[in-house]
């Protein structure tokens, strides 16, 4: 699939099959994902992949206030955790007083849907999480942070494929000469 078509193709699945999702394929999605840039290349991230059976204990993780219901038959979730002490290392952060953290973790993951899509698997981004209790379910220090939960698996079978609903690019585009 070329990159346009990939980028057509990928939208937030919420409703998956009960296919397994192949613990290699979550570390190779992964593994693509980890060549996202970062400021200073500090990559202030962890990856944890749960899976299976797993996936069912961790799905309230995500659920906070009632949101995201749909997750109690997701198949598996990656879980990107903030590394402070990587991100508090960058230069730029000196110089700048700026926290590029944020926009490391948002490449991390827009490399990620995209490679899950290319390897065949769909994706959701989660926002909505309860940070303590995933910390205590991945065995983390307390205070640890965890930014972003990907959904992932296979799509219910029919589920819409819908064209992308986007601004007109002219008005979200200009070009300055």
């Amino acid at each position: 699939m070329d990159l346009k078509q990939l980028y057509l193709k990928r939208q937030s699945t919420r409703k998956y099959s009960d296919r397994p999702v192949d613990d290699g394929l979550l570390r190779e999605v992964c593994a693509l994902a980890a060549l996202a840039p970062s400021a200073k290349d500090s990559q202030p991230w962890k990856m944890f992949a749960v899976n299976g059976a797993k996936a069912r204990e961790f799905a309230p993780c995500v659920q906070l206030g009632g949101a995201n219901k749909w997750t109690d038959g997701c198949p598996a979730f990656i879980v990107i955790e903030l590394d402070r002490e990587k991100s508090d290392e960058k230069i730029g952060e000196r110089f700048s007083h700026g926290d590029f953290s944020g926009n490391d973790i948002g490449l991390l993951a827009a490399h990620m849907v995209l490679a899950a899509e290319w390897l065949g698997l769909q994706t959701c981004i989660l926002g909505i999480r309860d940070e303590e209790m995933i910390a205590r379910f991945l065995g983390e220090p307390e205070g640890s942070r965890f930014p972003l939960v990907i959904a992932a698996g296979y799509a219910e079978e029919g589920y819409p494929v819908r064209e992308k609903d986007r601004k007109p690019f002219d008005e979200i585009f200009r070009s300055i000469k």
